[in-house]
């Protein structure tokens, strides 16, 4: 299995960017996608998840509203909308799988509950 993100770069405030994450080895259709970011040194902290196609994404309070999550089955791909970025997201940015569901959302924003990680991909935002 192996996820490969990209899209990162340079930015200024105010703009937006996409990341996707290709997945290769697994049927994306059976996983939820997340992604996580890690600031230097900070720890990585949840951003958004995109369950199963059909169920409701879910996102942290401070990007909700900003960025949005969607998946292309057919593409085995996931893709990370970031609109109206701030200097706080400046990050490296990591796309994770999971084939598990969970009753509580709580679990989905926990690193440890997705088996598969891709390589991150770095956004810099300057203000």
């Amino acid at each position: 299995v192996q996820l490969q993100a990209s899209g990162g770069g340079l930015v200024q405030a105010g703009d937006s960017l996409r990341l996707s994450c290709a997945a290769s080895g697994l049927s994306l259709s059976r996983y939820a996608m997340g992604w996580f970011r890690q600031a230097p040194g900070k720890r990585r902290e949840f951003v958004g998840t995109h369950r199963r196609s059909g169920d409701s994404p879910y996102y942290t309070d401070s990007e909700k509203g900003r960025f949005t999550i969607s998946r292309d089955n057919a593409k085995n791909t996931v893709y990370l909308q970031m609109n109206i970025l701030k200097s706080e997201d400046t990050a490296e940015y990591f796309c994770a799988a999971t084939e598990r569901t969970f009753a509580s959302r709580s679990y989905y924003f926990s690193p440890t509950s997705y088996e598969y990680w891709g390589q991150g991909t770095l956004v810099t935002v300057s203000s």
